[in-house]
């Protein structure tokens, strides 16, 4: 038996698959929806269906996208020689906060974890070796992220990357701005170390 309507528990239901959902959270959002106006309901079903209908991987570099290619290979603008490798689409948009880089990206949609089962295999890599096949690519920046998996996957792609004849850098990790050395774990501290530079 249901502790609540049958059409409301379908609803936390599938609030509940999302990741960071809680039982609690679910619940919250189902009497969000419930409570409001139907045509915010309309609204918010329109909007899921739509990211289904209408996103897509970008055909070079695997962000999501509205068409083959996304708004970053699309720019004429943007310098084909450097390359940025992230985990997931969602990595780049602080890169992009930055307003510092105006090279291209090159999404690997995760990161080595045998844990998890998941090896270079199921990673995008192909397309990234294919792209600097091509002859426009310089350097390859690696900005994934600073955990046992992006590091892995990092160290992997370095030394699959290397024998290619381009620039592999790595995204420099450390204390961040703002914080106190007291709160830093040893391997931030070490990053940090090792990341140091000349002023």
């Amino acid at each position: 038996m249901h502790d609540f309507a049958a059409p409301l528990q379908r609803l936390i239901d599938e609030f509940r698959r999302l990741p960071g959902i809680g039982q609690k959270s679910a619940q919250r959002l189902a009497f969000h929806v419930l409570r409001a106006p139907r045509e915010h309901a309309a609204g918010l079903a329109a909007a899921l269906i739509e990211v289904k209908d209408n996103l897509v991987f970008c055909a070079a570099c695997n962000n999501i996208s509205d068409s083959e290619l996304c708004s970053y290979c699309r720019d004429p603008h943007r310098d084909r020689a450097s390359i940025c490798v992230v985990e997931e689409p969602h990595n780049i948009l602080p890169i992009e906060t930055t307003r510092s880089f105006n090279g291209v990206y090159h999404v690997l949609h995760g990161s080595i974890s045998p844990l998890r089962g998941i090896g270079p295999e199921q990673l995008r890599i192909k397309g990234l070796l294919d792209r600097i096949a091509e002859g426009d690519a310089k350097e390859i920046i690696l900005a994934t992220n600073p955990t046992v998996e992006g590091e892995a996957t990092a160290v992997y792609l370095s030394r699959l990357l290397r024998p290619l004849g381009v620039k592999v850098t790595r995204i420099a990790m450390g204390i961040p701005v703002g914080s106190d050395l007291e709160f830093a774990d040893e391997v931030t501290m070490l990053k940090s170390l090792e990341n140091r530079r000349e002023m």
